[in-house]
């Protein structure tokens, strides 16, 4: 190869290099979701880089809820408009199913814990499905309370616990964009603190996540950047101490 080929190959390498770092790990482009007719996501759009913490934040009946759902890739609400990519790869036009395959995990508000299965089952239920989610050896290291109550069914856990074995069955499947939906709701300060644990251990295996919480402080705390909802739209988006730090903006949106 030449020289002026090989310096052409070099640049090329690193202007590819400069692409892919500077490429969002997470996007939602211009989002937009109905329940019916009505019209409750509303052009939403936002970047997230791989292993950051992102608060979605807003007042009751802002959309944090249905914007997660719709990452989702739920049925309800159904996104009409809009484009959402993860890791390169397009998840907007997928099915729940797929968009779980594809590393996106949801856990739900009310947990979804499975009667009648126990702690370890619940897990091992989450793990039928394909890919390499972490192992029954690396759950229970993270979480000693779960490992203590194994064979104690599922649903007979405390609300903290529950919430543990919630994110324990997403950590169980291939997972690169953790969705929490109100993680701390009835907690006692104990467990939530080692929630965040947990969250701040998955940062460096480069695993993204978006939470929605009413106790707006305790997440922004915990996270890197914050997105306020307002109505379905994007009323601010910017670095989690940009909010803590402006009384304005939290007195306005958040009621804090």
């Amino acid at each position: 190869m030449s020289a002026i080929a090989m310096e052409t190959q070099i640049v090329t390498n690193s202007q590819a290099a400069s692409v892919e770092t500077s490429r969002p790990f997470f996007s939602i482009r211009d989002m937009h979701a109905y329940y019916g007719e009505s019209y409750i996501v509303q052009g939403v759009s936002l970047d997230i880089r791989q292993g950051e913490i992102l608060a979605l934040l807003g007042r009751n009946g802002a959309g944090k809820t249905s914007t997660l759902r719709t990452i989702a890739r739920t049925d309800d609400p159904q996104m009409r408009q809009g484009e959402i990519w993860l890791d390169g790869k397009p998840i907007h036009q997928m099915k729940s199913h797929e968009a779980a395959r594809s590393g996106i995990q949801l856990v739900p508000e009310d947990r979804r814990i499975i009667s009648g299965l126990t702690v370890e089952e619940n897990i091992a239920l989450a793990k039928v499905a394909p890919g390499n989610g972490w192992s029954l050896e690396q759950i229970y290291e993270s979480f000693p309370r779960l490992a203590e109550r194994r064979k104690q069914e599922g649903v007979t856990l405390s609300g903290g616990e529950q919430q543990m074995l919630a994110i324990a069955r997403a950590l169980a499947r291939d997972l690169k964009l953790l969705l929490l939906d109100e993680p701390y709701e009835g907690l006692a300060p104990v467990i939530v603190h080692e929630i965040e644990r947990i969250l701040h251990s998955i940062k460096p295996l480069g695993i993204t996540t978006i939470i929605v919480e009413q106790n707006a402080v305790a997440a922004l705390k915990l996270a890197d950047r914050a997105v306020i909802l307002d109505t379905g739209e994007v009323a601010f988006a910017g670095t989690a101490k940009e909010v803590l730090d402006n009384t304005e903006l939290r007195h306005e949106y958040l009621a804090i």
